[in-house]
């Protein structure tokens, strides 16, 4: 009866140590300012990270926003400062590479496109479609694309997409061709990012604009 008793208890206390393990009620979480977090990324702070992410977002401290990521804003005096898309994409698709591309790195080649598109267009190693977090919208891509693109693969990219550009081959080889004579472009360079990155149609037609500047 004794030994027995003693069981319950020794079982007792190592059941309450592990409530206490995992989620203690006073986990204070670390958190930066404008940093996006997955679910996951609280274990730091306690292994029942889905009741720790609930009263975090209780307390205010984090914002969901989608696919299972919150949003711990900076605060400025208009309020709270959403993340930036560089920060959302970065926990989205968990640090694998990523870029930014479209309209508004088309237009500042200098080429006279004057493209709007309505969601930033990302291209990476993992995910396709398009994905809201929080009335933000994302449209990616899993293509090929350079680590660390030069003005010139935008410019590559920019041809692939003339009809989403608002603008027309011949149009854009014009206007390329003056910036090269310029020299606002490498022509190795292009050539390069062409026969990396884009169709034989593109290629085709940085090969003739080079010769032709």
């Amino acid at each position: 009866m004794h030994i027995r008793t003693a069981s319950r208890t020794v079982m007792l206390y190592l059941f309450s140590w592990n409530i206490d393990t995992i989620m203690p009620a006073s986990a204070s979480p670390k958190l930066e300012p404008g940093r996006v977090y997955r679910t996951r990324d609280l274990k730091t702070w306690g292994l029942n990270a889905p009741r720790l992410a609930k009263r975090l977002v209780q307390e205010g401290k984090l914002i969901p926003l989608a696919h299972g990521l919150f949003a711990h804003p900076k605060r400025s005096r208009f309020g709270a400062v959403p993340p930036s898309d560089k920060e959302l994409m970065r926990a989205f698709l968990e640090g694998a590479p990523f870029v930014f591309t479209g309209s508004e790195h088309w237009n500042a080649l200098g080429l006279g496109t004057t493209a709007v598109f309505a969601a930033p267009l990302v291209y990476n190693t993992k995910r396709s479609g398009t994905f809201d977090f929080g009335g933000r919208k994302f449209v990616l891509r899993r293509v090929a694309f350079p680590e660390n693109p030069p003005p010139e693969w935008y410019v590559v990219d920019l041809l692939e997409h003339v009809d989403q550009a608002g603008a027309s081959r011949s149009e854009l080889s014009a206007s390329l061709a003056q910036a090269l004579a310029r020299g606002t472009f490498s022509r190795e360079r292009l050539v390069e990012m062409a026969k990396r990155y884009a169709t034989k149609a593109t290629q085709a037609l940085v090969a003739s604009t080079t010769r032709a500047s």
